[in-house]
């Protein structure tokens, strides 16, 4: 009966997912200037981000999403909009952008910025998945 148990357990272990509570992830690679975007353990996206210009950073670690904010717009920046933003470590989030020619190459203040369209998918994935259930990445 123990072997069954443990058999059962195991092939839940491995099932895609079910090593990660977060059913969201979306890893930045800061040198490919690219996300990853992974639901319950399955690729579905690979998109074009900006992340930090020279000068400024764009951290890397592993983080939880801490605000969702649809309209949001920059107090830091000029009022730049931000919309589908997606904060992550205090003031810097993931957020659609109005420089789609600049996504592919570092350009922001240290956000991870993506195309409008990519920005509401991932937006609303985490909003309908909750934001306790998604991991960001960013690395190198």
């Amino acid at each position: 009966m123990r072997r069954y148990l443990a058999a059962i357990a195991l092939s839940i272990a491995l099932l895609p997912g079910a090593a990660m509570a977060e059913r969201v992830v979306a890893r930045v690679s800061i040198t490919n200037q690219t996300m990853e975007v992974f639901h319950e353990g399955r690729h579905l996206y690979t998109w074009a981000v900006s992340t930090a210009k020279a000068g400024k950073e764009t951290p890397t670690g592993v983080f939880k999403a801490e605000v969702l904010s649809k309209h949001h717009r920059s107090r830091l920046y000029n009022n730049a909009p931000m919309p589908f933003a997606i904060f992550y470590d205090g003031h810097y989030a993931i957020h659609g952008t109005d420089q789609i020619k600049r996504l592919g190459a570092p350009a922001s203040h240290g956000c991870v910025r993506l195309h409008p369209d990519n920005a509401e998918i991932l937006f609303d994935m985490v909003k309908w998945e909750g934001m306790e259930n998604m991991r960001v990445e960013i690395v190198q």
